[in-house]
């Protein structure tokens, strides 16, 4: 019988640290880059490795997710391929949430309709790299191996939020400890080909949360009542299963907070960014673009992106992204800003704000999140601003020392927070 390849990908909980971007939505569900979302990610990473076998399990804030996927993400029906999304729901055995990744893949292991000899590839929802899991399966097979776990190289005090282990002969994993704090422990991790010297820090092997598993041997693990693959599932079948590491060196962003997030899209505006939407033959899938060209006045542009359908006055924009559908009047200064943009073009209506940016605002280190609605002569800054400040109508926040309109948010005309 025919190996079938099964991708699984986590849609995520709450998003908490990632907070107010995730308070109408969930992770995978945050626009990334202008015209992508998040879950676009590691969807697009199946796909370029040929699988196209694909669940999403979601369970929080999920309609905008769902909407996007399923406007997305239509196989023809001659290759057999699918994105399913499979949400919490209640049955015989339970009616609560997933209480964590194990749990959201064992309620579902009915709907995979997997057989022992399958192999499935277990992913995140909120990262942003570029992998081909393919050679990570050839990979796994070709080791004999019955788990095998994506690792990254990081120096030691990036480490402590992250699952760090320690590798032996052939690969093997003899030592898995899921965010250490104890420095002593995390020291114990580093290998000796990853120490350090007086211009590089010591490293060690950080846990992507990747996973191959043989569809037997994930049976197996998911009998008993483990909740969660990094802090239970992986650290337990340490040494009493044959698991194997894969070493993947290359840029990979685990977008888990709101600063993480913001760097990872403002580094997309350098000559050379660490990762590549522009990669021909590893594309990130989207939704068909149906938007006009975007049109400037007389803007001025440095180290800015934009995408389809933006309409743009005569303002300056230094490291800025601009999402689908901005609008943006004249007289405006934006410096490290990404803006999401809109969902719709709307008819104009004289009793409101409309949708965008009003004329003569000057913002900086910000986030502002869809059909935003900012006046005129605002200036929006989190300098002078306590981190964990909102406003008392919950439409601005200050977080990760970056200031955030979130998504439908009002901002009236001559608004002014922070300093610039």
């Amino acid at each position: 019988m025919k190996r079938k390849i099964h991708c699984v990908i986590m849609g995520g909980g709450r998003g908490t640290r990632l907070y107010p971007l995730t308070k109408l939505r969930c992770k995978p569900a945050v626009p990334l880059a202008g015209k992508y979302r998040l879950v676009d990610i590691p969807i697009s990473n199946c796909i370029n490795s040929g699988y196209n076998r694909i669940y999403l399990l979601s369970q929080f804030n999920t309609a905008s997710l769902h909407r996007h996927v399923q406007d997305a993400y239509r196989f023809d029906r001659f290759g057999q391929g699918f994105v399913d999304i499979l949400s919490a729901e209640q049955t015989e055995f339970g009616d609560d949430w997933y209480q964590g990744t194990a749990d959201a893949v064992r309620r579902n292991l009915i709907h995979f309709g997997a057989d022992d000899q399958d192999i499935f590839v277990i992913l995140s929802g909120d990262q942003l790299y570029r992998m081909d899991f393919s050679m990570m399966v050839a990979e796994h097979i070709e080791r004999n191996a019955e788990i095998t776990v994506a690792a990254k190289p990081v120096a030691t005090d990036e480490a402590s939020g992250l699952g760090l282990l320690r590798v032996g002969d052939e690969a093997s994993i003899i030592d898995f400890v899921e965010k250490p704090t104890d420095p002593d422990v995390i020291n114990r991790l580093v290998p000796p080909k990853l120490k350090g010297d007086n211009q590089t820090p010591d490293r060690c092997l950080a846990s992507m949360g990747i996973y191959v598993f043989n569809a037997s041997a994930m049976f197996e693990a998911l009998k008993g009542e483990a909740k969660d693959f990094g802090k239970e599932i992986i650290p337990s079948l340490v040494g009493k299963r044959n698991l194997k590491c894969h070493i993947y060196d290359d840029y990979w962003e685990d977008i888990g907070t709101v600063r993480s997030f913001f760097e990872a899209n403002l580094q997309l505006c350098s000559e050379r960014p660490q990762f590549n939407f522009y990669e021909q033959n590893h594309p990130i899938y989207n939704y068909p673009d149906i938007l006009p060209m975007s049109k400037f006045k007389e803007s001025k542009l440095i180290e800015t992106n934009f995408a389809s359908g933006c309409m743009i006055g005569d303002s300056d924009f230094r490291r800025c992204v601009l999402g689908v559908r901005s609008i943006i009047a004249d007289g405006c200064r934006f410096e490290n800003v990404v803006m999401m943009g809109a969902d719709n073009y709307e008819v104009t209506d004289s009793t409101k704000i409309p949708v965008g940016v009003g004329a003569n605002t000057k913002i900086e280190n910000a986030i502002i999140d869809k059909n935003a609605r900012i006046g005129k002569n605002v200036q929006l800054s989190p300098n002078g601003v306590k981190d964990g400040w909102s406003d008392h109508g919950e439409n601005i926040y200050v977080r990760d020392g970056i200031i955030i309109v979130v998504k439908n948010a009002i901002v009236p005309d001559g608004i002014s927070i922070g300093h610039l």
